[in-house]
């Protein structure tokens, strides 16, 4: 029997963000399929002390992998798209671009614009996709979940829909 193949996620802050206000930074290394990757530009978003230090503990333990953008075309391509994007979420869509990545974004407008654009929406996901992905998976119930939502509404994150149980597809 064969490895399922893993896609890989260009994760952007504010996905990562969310994950670390709940403690389930932990779903990058459980998703089935899914291996997650930070950008530099991304990690040096992440300034608040308590966050920052439960990221490098997740990059230090390999849930996480942070990489660069060293091509000479992403780099022009990086460049362009700052003109118009946040660096983290620009890198994140470079190394999508290059690689056939995913993104892992919440950003809206913009940026969804132009990601749907260069890699179309299918390699875009979301701290909700994530959430119905584990749900799946097993690797948290629909009150679980349900409770984090609460919680992300607390700190400003609002998902479009009252519950898990609408949208995880079971």
């Amino acid at each position: 029997m064969t490895e399922p193949l893993t896609r890989i996620v260009a994760a952007d802050a504010n996905v990562l963000i969310n994950l670390i206000h709940v403690s389930r930074l932990g779903f990058c290394a459980g998703l089935p399929g899914l291996g997650f990757v930070v950008p530099d530009h991304v990690r040096a978003e992440i300034v608040a002390s308590d966050q920052r230090a439960i990221l490098d503990r997740a990059i230090e333990g390999g849930l996480l992998r942070v990489v660069s953008i060293g091509e000479p075309d992403d780099i022009e391509l990086f460049s362009n798209l700052i003109t118009r994007l946040g660096r983290g979420e620009a890198a994140c869509l470079v190394l999508a671009v290059r690689h056939g990545w995913m993104v892992g974004s919440d950003e809206k407008r913009r940026f969804r614009r132009e990601a749907a654009d260069r890699i179309g929406t299918a390699r875009i996901v979301g701290t909700a996709d994530l959430y119905v992905r584990a749900i799946r998976a097993r690797l948290i119930t629909i009150e679980e979940a349900d409770a984090d939502m609460v919680k992300l509404e607390e700190r400003r994150f609002k998902m479009p829909f009252g519950s898990f149980r609408e949208v995880h597809g079971e």
